[in-house]
């Protein structure tokens, strides 16, 4: 894991503010109405006060201990969020995982699938709620707010190809004024009605749930809102590392979001028992408008923190063979993680348009918001008890007691976002399934396509004797054989030597393969073993975040009596045409979803970097 020296975790800690918290530091925009508008419990200041202990200990709960003290010290290699802790738990690559194993790794994965849901859901929610402030500004504004919250998002998601780096830049100071902004706001409904304090008692939020259970319970739908972000310091942990994200949450993050929230609580317990829309009346008149300038421009960091961690997600579920190839630019020189995906960059832009053509509001909105990140928590704690198990020894007594309070927070919330379902949570959840299917069908689909061609496959070892028996022409030039290292030979290598009679002068077999750790050292990514033949045989390890260059790793090795130049290499792959079969292995069905995403698939030459002038395809037919 990697450790910064005391002025680089503040530099560090400074841009957190405009990556990592801008989720969880926009939800004061709608969470605390939501919790009255959607269980419509009767607003009184005993109730104000409720919701804002309840706020209170959930934050300390959920972020400051579950979060910031336990799951993130479970970092892969200095990464996190929950693709990377699943991979943790994943049993080593050739050993078959048991049925509890399995169980634990789909759940990873589901939890992963639903995050895309999130992805969707919150750049929509929150431009949405930022615009809708221009309504308290000016009514004549009310028919502008769809139209421009579309404007926003499409010029948000158009800009992404140039990457974050030119924009980072001015996220963080914004975010310093945003939660400045947060903590003066709150500061002076406080000062007014200093008993709000008095909520820090969790007495106030034990009333709450003996004096109106059902309400109480449906208002914690919405109070969840408040601790959405919580993932996304998970996820964001391998860029700016634990230690800084935590200097940011005491320092300025959680200050803020608490006095915020104190003070929507004080000025609805001592108002005229309306809700209306304490985050702008808050603001006296002259402040509305600049205040929902910035609160859009908030909302938009916020959008772009989930934005890119969906990119970040797909680049690891590619890796990690759950997707299939998809076109991945880096856009960043010094910052490996900085990756764009276009079809993901494109359907996240259709679907929040949809979003808000459909649901048209932000508190309509809030109700399809929720579910998805309630169970994702959830999945987190369940493997993080396994890991806590298998990789840092805990007894079962132990693990039981420590995690177990957070396992009754996750299904509290969980059990309150239940009612959502039937009025808008459907959506991250069938987002989440369909996802769900296509990742276990491909990595599926992968392993018996895989098992199909070892059976016609013949042993290097064979084939290479008989290269040397018959004597074989060489000829000049430098073949690189992609394949996939099972001992046996490259179809393509197999092919040249069945019908041409000839192999190159310089022949290398490289296999590529994915590590569990996010990143592998570039001196121990090539491992090379000679073969007969004056063969050579290359075994490439990727991180799971690396990119795969294959030419530049080739480039970067000392291959003694073997001088070549990596611009004038011949690079052979093979190429599977499948096709559904009566084989056993997977449902038709599924055949019929593998084939249509293995032919969707990028090809093997784009994603590892291969000169399209310089690779010969082979074809194999493959029936599943």
């Amino acid at each position: 894991m990697t450790t910064h020296a005391p002025a680089g975790r503040f530099a560090l800690a400074f841009g957190t503010l405009g990556i990592v918290f801008g989720d969880i530091g926009t939800s004061p925009i709608y969470a605390f109405r939501e919790s009255f508008e959607v269980s419509e419990i009767e607003l009184t200041q005993d109730t104000a006060y409720g919701v804002a202990s309840v706020v209170f200990w959930a934050l300390l709960i959920v972020i400051s201990v579950k979060y910031l003290f336990l799951v993130m010290r479970a970092d892969n290699h200095g990464e996190g969020g929950i693709l990377a802790l699943t991979a943790l738990v994943m049993p080593p690559k050739g050993t078959p995982p048991s049925r509890q194993t399995a169980a634990i790794v789909t759940l990873g994965v589901f939890g992963t699938a639903l995050l895309y849901g999130d992805g969707l859901i919150t750049p929509a929610i929150s431009v949405l709620s930022a615009v809708e402030g221009f309504e308290v500004a000016t009514t004549a504004f009310s028919s502008f707010v769809i139209p421009v919250s579309i404007l926003i998002l499409v010029a948000l998601f158009a800009v992404q190809h140039r990457g974050t780096a030119g924009i980072a830049r001015v996220f963080s100071p914004v975010m310093v004024v945003w939660f400045g902004v947060l903590a003066l706001l709150g500061a002076r409904q406080i000062v007014k009605y200093p008993g709000v304090l008095g909520a820090v008692s969790p007495t106030y939020a034990i009333d709450l749930f003996i004096n109106h259970p059902l309400r109480a319970f449906l208002a914690l739908g919405s109070i969840f809102l408040v601790v959405t972000g919580g993932e996304a310091l998970y996820a964001d942990m391998g860029h700016f590392g634990r230690i800084p994200i935590t200097m940011s949450w005491y320092g300025l993050v959680l200050p803020s979001l608490l006095l915020i929230y104190f003070g929507q609580a004080a000025l609805l317990g001592n108002g005229d028992g309306e809700v209306g829309n304490p985050f702008y009346d808050m603001a006296p008149s002259w402040g509305v408008a600049p205040l929902a300038v910035l609160a859009t421009c908030a909302t938009v960091i916020a959008s772009q923190a989930l934005i890119s961690g969906a990119f970040s997600l797909t680049a690891q579920a590619v890796q990690l063979d759950y997707f299939p190839r998809l076109a991945i630019r880096h856009t960043s020189p010094q910052h490996v993680g900085q990756v764009y995906v276009p079809l993901v960059n494109w359907f996240l832009m259709v679907g929040c348009v949809g979003l808000i053509l459909i649901f048209k509001t932000s508190s309509a909105l809030a109700a399809a918001y929720g579910i998805a990140v309630t169970t994702t928590m959830l999945i987190t704690t369940l493997i993080f008890y396994r890991l806590v198990r298998d990789r840092w020894g805990w007894s079962a007594p132990k693990a039981v007691i420590v995690l177990f309070p957070f396992f009754v927070v996750d299904i509290g919330f969980l059990s309150a976002n239940v009612p959502k379902i039937p009025v808008g949570g459907w959506l991250p959840l069938l987002v989440g399934v369909v996802l769900v299917v296509q990742m276990t069908t491909w990595r599926r689909g992968r392993e018996l396509v895989g098992r199909r061609l070892r059976e016609s496959d013949r042993p290097i070892s064979a084939v290479l004797a008989d290269v040397e028996d018959r004597k074989l022409a060489r000829v000049p030039g430098t073949a690189v054989y992609m394949f996939r290292d099972h001992g046996n030979v490259p179809p393509a290598l197999a092919a040249n030597v069945r019908h041409h009679h000839a192999l190159h002068e310089n022949v290398l077999l490289v296999s590529v393969d994915v590590a569990d750790d996010p990143y592998v050292g570039i001196r121990k990514r090539a491992r090379r073993i000679n073969l007969p033949g004056d063969v050579i045989h290359v075994k490439i390890t990727f991180g799971f975040l690396d990119e795969p260059d294959v030419p530049a790793v080739l480039a970067a090795m000392e291959i003694p009596h073997h001088q070549f130049d990596i611009d004038e290499v011949t690079y052979f792959l093979g190429r599977e045409s499948v096709t559904a079969g009566n084989r056993p292995g997977m449902y038709s069905l599924r055949e019929e979803l593998f084939v249509l995403l293995h032919r969707g698939a990028a090809s093997a030459a784009r994603f590892y970097h291969l000169p399209p002038g310089q690779v010969v395809e082979v074809g194999a037919q493959v029936e599943l």
